[in-house]
């Protein structure tokens, strides 16, 4: 997949808030506006949208982009980034590493519906809006996608390679950790073998548990680098995530396997399914 180190560099600012709510945060945006009921920040990424050519992951009917989190890698690095890199400076051994930061996210931000945070059905932080207030000490707030790009970004900065997930009405972070012997499910990601599963949404979730309903199954993934923040409708081949070796088992309810484009097709023409469900370890 061909990556673009190209990115634009601007400054972390306090924000009074969303134009068209009454919400304040630290944010690379400078400002929100809203166009035709929808949200957009100063990249002209539509937070309020995943799919679309200026949606936040850019879903379209073949593929997906999570150019959300290329707000805050690279030029535009900042809280989320400056995280994961503490984290490499206090943890020597990687698999440690990665469950502190694990941890660190799942035990800070509080799973919240954008409907009941920020008065949209759907509506996507990026890293450094989420970083900014639990490097302050408070509690963040937050659904699947707001945890997975943070956890992404805070990858990243700690020295992992780190990629998205998305399945049915989900979205997850992978991290790739060969050595990881205790997650009981490992996932192939384009053949390339040891990524782990980083399910930040259940209040009581270990590194590595994941839903059954995501083990032997087709997923998309899409690794994070330094990419151009712009509108544009993806056109590489999708990257295809498979869970293999280690424990759990598929749902009953579900098919042994989703191919790539049932999940794309079913998130770009019904929005609603991508209703991001907190997920539990049981």
């Amino acid at each position: 997949m061909r990556k673009i180190g190209i990115l634009v560099g601007l400054s972390l600012i306090l924000v009074a808030g969303l134009a068209t709510a009454g919400y304040a945060w630290a944010s690379p945006s400078e400002n929100f506006n809203e166009l035709n009921g929808d949200v957009f920040d100063d990249w002209e990424v539509c937070r309020t949208r995943a799919f679309g050519e200026d949606g936040f992951y850019q879903v379209s009917e073949a593929t997906f982009r999570p150019v959300i989190a290329f707000e805050s890698l690279g030029e535009n690095a900042a809280t989320a980034y400056r995280l994961g890199e503490q984290f490499a400076g206090e943890y020597t051994n990687r698999n440690q590493r990665a469950e502190a930061i694990f941890s660190f996210v799942r035990d800070r931000v509080r799973y919240t519906s954008d409907i009941d945070q920020f008065d949209h059905e759907e509506f996507a932080q990026n890293a450094d809006e989420l970083a900014a207030i639990l490097e302050g000490g408070g509690a963040g707030y937050g659904d699947c996608e707001d945890s997975a790009v943070l956890l992404a970004v805070m990858y990243k900065g700690a020295g992992y390679r780190s990629a998205i997930v998305i399945g049915e009405g989900h979205t997850a972070t992978m991290v790739h950790l060969p050595d990881y012997d205790t997650a009981p499910v490992l996932f192939e990601v384009d053949g390339e073998p040891g990524w782990v599963w980083a399910e930040a949404t259940g209040r009581n979730n270990p590194l590595g548990w994941t839903a059954k309903e995501f083990v032997g199954v087709t997923l998309a993934a899409y690794e994070i680098t330094e990419e151009a923040i712009v509108p544009a409708e993806p056109t590489a081949p999708p990257l295809i995530a498979v869970s293999q070796g280690g424990g759990g088992s598929s749902s009953g309810g579900f098919p042994t396997r989703y191919s790539f484009f049932g999940i794309i097709f079913l998130l770009w023409i019904v929005p609603s399914l991508f209703r991001k469900k907190r997920r539990r370890a049981r």
